[in-house]
C-alpha cells in the first residue's frame, strides 16, 4: 500500500501561484510513477500531469501546459506541482496519484491521495 497526503492548496488571485506537494509512504518511492489530477465542481476528475520514476520523463495535459511544472524528490518521498498564471477555471480539488505503469497513472492509477482544495478568484 501507498498513502499519499497532499498538501499546499488554497485561495489564490487570477495570475498568481501555488504549490502543491504530496508526502508518500508506505513503499518504495522510486518504484512509482506520480501524477495530479484535478476534479471541479460538477465535471468529472481529469489527469493534469504526471512523472516518471526518476524524474527524467514529464507529461502534461494541454490545459496546462507552458503553465504547471510536475516534479519530485525521491530523497524525501515528495512530488510537487508548481502552478503558475492560475486562472479561474484551474479551480479544482487536485489529486495526487501513485502507480508502478507510466501509462497507467495517466488513466487509472492505482493510489490515489485525499485531495486538496485550490481556488482561483478572478
Amino acid at each position: 500500500q501507498v498513502q499519499l497526503v497532499e498538501s499546499g492548496g488554497g485561495l489564490v488571485q487570477a495570475g498568481g501561484s501555488l504549490r502543491l506537494s504530496c508526502a508518500a509512504s508506505g513503499r518504495t518511492f522510486s518504484d512509482f510513477s506520480m501524477g495530479w489530477f484535478r476534479q471541479a465542481p460538477g465535471k468529472e476528475r481529469e489527469f493534469v500531469a504526471r512523472i516518471s520514476w526518476g524524474g527524467g520523463s514529464t507529461y502534461y495535459a494541454d490545459s496546462v501546459k507552458g503553465r504547471f511544472t510536475i516534479s519530485r524528490d525521491n530523497a524525501k518521498n515528495t512530488v510537487y506541482l508548481q502552478m503558475g498564471s492560475l486562472k479561474p477555471e484551474d479551480t479544482a480539488v487536485y489529486y495526487c496519484a501513485a502507480d508502478t505503469s507510466l501509462i497507467t497513472i495517466t488513466t487509472r492509477p492505482s493510489y490515489w491521495g485525499q485531495g486538496t482544495q485550490v481556488t482561483v478568484s478572478s
